[in-house]
């Protein structure tokens, strides 16, 4: 197959190219497509057998569910069951934005895009590419990250074309993405909201807006084996570079200090060390390749490049990255989140 990519620098002067990427949904094809978060590998929600390509396309396991993407809120009535009115206030304070709101699916919905599941994970995003994609398709867009199923997600076109070049017909190119980590996944089926995937829209943010909002514990620790999981990003090993990762937790200095000398360790054994710092301790590394992830007191800034300086160190060819810890509020903890599971919850705890 070949793929086409297409470059959108002004989705309201590029209609008629968004459309040939729409005609494609509609179609029953999938398409790759930038959101504020991460790229998107969307098809038409409502078709079981375009769902299915994601899942060939990826790699991805049947039964790891799909958000749902809608460019008007009258959609999402047609996706559920019932919109509680905490919900409703979310969409209006958070739409278009980085927050998936799982509530009970209604009939229209495939058991394809929910692994089975009862719920559906829909949200609005917040990239003008995105929503008039959705627009013009005239249905909602089954989408998790364009990426081979568990590599780190891709945050630009470039990123996209490395995994699915061949594998889908068109990939449209809106630029780096803003966010730079998934959505945060809030389920409101429950007695009291949840976060199941920490994103973009933090946990402060979503406590200021409703009140209680409890985090689940398996934001940071694996899944029980068998344990059915109602989020992406929750069940298997997600984000992965090609080495093995390390995730060292615990007052600054000791960090620097633990992956200083691991990172000399392996050198000795011939092994290259990748250290995935940040702004204020890259200098203070003397052995391996050092990036850093941003701003230790900026985490949106760090969310912005985590996933890219992933990727960066498959190309510079590592042995073993050694990843400093931040703190987990604010993005901080979407952070945390995604480097656990890009080293299988391997953590340091110093």
């Amino acid at each position: 197959m070949k793929t086409r990519v297409i470059t959108i620098s002004d989705p309201e002067q590029q209609e008629k190219e968004i459309m040939e990427a729409a005609q494609l949904l509609r179609s029953g094809q999938v398409v790759a497509f930038p959101t504020e978060t991460v790229y998107g590998l969307g098809a038409n929600a409502l078709d079981a057998e375009a769902v299915g390509r994601i899942f060939k396309a990826k790699g991805r396991p049947s039964d790891n569910p799909l958000i749902v993407h809608i460019s008007d809120i009258s959609t999402w009535h047609k996706l559920v069951e019932a919109i509680p009115k905490k919900a409703l206030l979310l969409a209006d304070k958070f739409w278009p934005g980085p927050l998936t709101i799982i509530l009970k699916k209604s009939k229209l919905v495939p058991e394809a895009v929910t692994a089975g599941l009862d719920t559906v994970g829909v949200r609005m995003p917040a990239h003008p590419a995105a929503l008039k994609l959705i627009e013009l398709s005239g249905v909602p867009v089954a989408a998790p990250s364009a990426n081979i199923s568990g590599r780190p997600s891709p945050t630009s076109a470039q990123h996209v074309i490395e995994d699915m070049n061949g594998r889908i017909p068109m990939i449209l190119d809106g630029g780096k993405t803003e966010v730079g980590v998934e959505s945060t996944v809030l389920d409101m089926t429950g007695s009291a909201p949840m976060v199941l995937r920490p994103g973009g829209v933090t946990v402060e943010m979503l406590q200021a807006a409703i009140g209680q909002v409890r985090i689940h514990p398996n934001v940071m620790r694996p899944v029980q084996k068998d344990e059915k999981v109602r989020s992406p990003g929750m069940k298997y090993v997600h984000y992965a570079p090609k080495a093995p990762v390390t995730l060292v937790r615990g007052e600054l200095n000791r960090q620097v200090e633990f992956i200083n000398k691991e990172a000399a360790r392996l050198e000795k054994e011939s092994k290259r060390a990748g250290i995935l710092a940040t702004d204020q301790t890259l200098s203070r590394y003397q052995a391996g390749i050092r990036l850093s992830m941003g701003d230790r007191e900026n985490p949106a800034d760090i969310a912005g490049k985590l996933f890219a300086r992933l990727r960066e160190f498959d190309e510079l060819g590592v042995d073993a990255i050694l990843a400093e810890g931040v703190e987990e509020k604010e993005e901080g903890l979407a952070v945390m989140n995604r480097i656990a599971r890009a080293a299988g919850f391997h953590i340091i705890d110093l």
